[in-house]
């Protein structure tokens, strides 16, 4: 009979999924809650012109990781470099943190941090297809961002209130937070990975590294996250309504301006 062999590595065989550090919530100075978005207005204009070059940068990437099989280490390193800094102001607009972000990539003492991996093996065909394989996920980050704002006054309001964010309100922001970036970081290439765990992760999933790390929501978190969705539908619903109204209202405006008059 043959005996097991201790000397053999064990292979961890689990994908690994983009993860997002954020500590514990804590108390927040009130004059930069009620004043967050006024003070992050320079890091959107940031963000906006970073964002042309990410575009140039993942196309050129999309190439690269087509023929490559992988996508090119500048690439992965600027990629993952925008993206943590994107999802480090997206916290702070969110009002996960009080901790303003700084106007660079690399941030090691910034509480916001994630963990990507990137520059790994990709399948070409999932590469070739990555538009059309994320309609899915993007449907999904967009209700819950479209939800998470449709009640932001109500979320700023409570933290502005409490001068901190409850529990069940940062699990359910965390959640769609990770979510958005684990969205940005399949859409970049820079996982193989699809987006998961919307609703959170099992208790003993991993070692506990921070407050998202696993990220294990309570019930009412949960709530939140299925109030965010139902809010998404509904305003996406509304959203199409309205520009199809307005279309049939233009369409009906140039047809009565082109129709000759009556005699």
């Amino acid at each position: 009979m043959e005996q097991p062999r201790w000397d053999v590595p064990v292979v961890d065989r689990t994908e690994f999924q983009p993860a997002l550090d954020i500590p514990p919530p804590g108390p927040q100075n009130r004059l930069t809650v009620l004043l967050r978005l006024l003070l992050l207005l320079p890091q959107y204009v940031v963000l906006w012109l970073l964002s042309v070059v990410a575009f140039v940068v993942v196309v050129i990437g999309w190439f690269g990781a087509l023929f490559g099989g992988r996508l090119p280490r500048f690439a992965a390193d600027w990629l993952g470099g925008y993206l943590a800094y994107d999802t480090r102001v997206y916290a702070s607009s969110l009002l996960l943190t009080d901790r303003y972000p700084p106007f660079r990539f690399a941030a090691p003492d910034h509480p916001v941090r994630i963990e990507l991996r990137p520059g790994g093996p990709l399948n070409r065909l999932a590469v070739f297809f990555r538009l059309l394989l994320a309609i899915p996920a993007a449907i999904v980050q967009g209700l819950l961002l479209t939800g998470w704002w449709a009640v932001s006054f109500i979320s700023w309001l409570v933290v502005l209130v409490l001068g901190r964010m409850p529990e069940a309100l940062f699990g359910a922001t965390a959640a769609v937070l990770r979510y958005r970036m684990r969205f940005q970081a399949y859409l970049m290439m820079l996982t193989p990975a699809y987006p998961k765990a919307v609703f959170g992760d099992p208790v003993d999933s991993e070692p506990a590294r921070s407050a998202t790390r696993p990220l294990v929501l309570t019930g009412a978190a949960k709530a939140l996250l299925v109030v965010y969705l139902v809010l998404g539908v509904i305003g996406s619903a509304a959203s199409s309504v309205t520009t199809d109204w307005n279309s049939y209202e233009d369409d009906w405006n140039a047809v009565s301006t082109t129709a000759p008059p009556e005699r």
